[in-house]
């Protein structure tokens, strides 16, 4: 850590009134959940366990404060359970398709026909309808073929690079870092689609009962303060924390900047979070086999109160 980190780090802890414990669930085998951990390290003074799991983990677990997820599972499980709350999008992470050459394609349309390497009633799946619908394919124009993600070489046979490869799929659709190892898998075969029409929106939740108690409000606004200081270096100065969150999922460094420029990492509340949501339920709906939710009761679900007292702490 450079010696302007440390001292950072230290007068902002010194600024935070020591804390109780907090429990954090995110899913571990995921790039986005890796700022939680440098803010534990850096920014938060207090004592904070982040363990596997994710936003089902707030109803499963009363010990746990709070939970990360994408916007997708944020629905189901608000669906669900109304009391869930998001406090901050932590990333918004913009998806990209990656193909073989080798099997016709050059432009999104050619995908048409195609085996594409997604996980069913996710974002990826989302994802792929949605960027596909821009160039008028339909969801049964294509297959979606289930699958593995992979983190790092070597890649399992059930997993979508080696899937790629073998050629028993045609095409990759999801999060980072299968779609950069599905490239790197095969080579010149590979062409890949940037897009900005769908970011994945991962959030960090809480419960309207943990924001009402005003002890753990407090705690809760200290760890999404450090959140955002956090924030601030993974985008303006990543290098200083690349190694660091690599190892803390388990990957490479030069696989991680690979796909670091597809990551927004800020501490937010998007401004079209509801609208984005709205849309996307009529998704997750379908696939849950209920009526999509209406903008009032999505309206419910985001608290914007508990950023606005962290970035006032952050800035002391």
């Amino acid at each position: 850590m450079h010696s302007s980190q440390i001292l950072q780090s230290a007068l902002f802890l010194l600024a935070t009134p020591a804390l109780a414990a907090l429990k954090v669930a995110s899913n571990l085998e995921v790039l986005e959940w890796t700022p939680e951990q440098i803010a534990k390290e850096d920014y938060y003074n207090g004592t904070v366990s982040i363990v596997n799991g994710g936003i089902p983990s707030l109803s499963s677990d009363r010990t746990v404060d709070l939970g990360a997820n994408s916007e997708t599972q944020l629905l189901r499980q608000f669906a669900l359970h109304k009391n869930l709350r998001t406090v901050l999008t932590t990333v918004e992470v913009y998806y990209r398709i990656v193909a073989s050459k080798k099997k016709g394609i050059a432009k999104l349309e050619d995908l048409k026909g195609k085996r594409i390497g997604a996980f069913p009633s996710t974002s990826s799946e989302y994802f792929v309808q949605t960027l596909l619908a821009t160039v008028g394919l339909a969801p049964s124009d294509y297959t979606i073929v289930s699958g593995g993600a992979c983190l790092k070489l070597p890649c399992g046979a059930s997993t979508f690079p080696t899937m790629l490869k073998q050629g028993t799929i045609d095409a990759i659709g999801m999060w980072e870092p299968s779609v950069q190892l599905g490239a790197e898998a095969i080579g010149s075969d590979a062409i890949i689609f940037e897009q900005t029409i769908y970011r994945e929106i991962y959030n960090l939740v809480t419960t309207a009962e943990k924001l009402a108690d005003p002890a753990k409000r407090r705690e809760i606004v200290a760890y999404v303060a450090a959140l955002v200081k956090a924030e601030d270096v993974f985008r303006l100065d990543p290098e200083k924390v690349v190694d660091r969150a690599a190892a803390a999922v388990k990957t490479n460094a030069t696989l991680f900047r690979e796909v670091w420029p597809v990551h927004r990492w800020t501490a937010r509340n998007p401004l079209d979070i509801v609208d984005v949501m709205l849309e996307e339920d009529k998704y997750v709906a379908r696939a849950d086999r209920r009526e999509p939710m209406s903008r009032d009761v999505l309206e419910t679900l985001v608290d914007r109160s508990l950023l606005e007292d962290a970035l006032k702490l952050a800035e002391k």
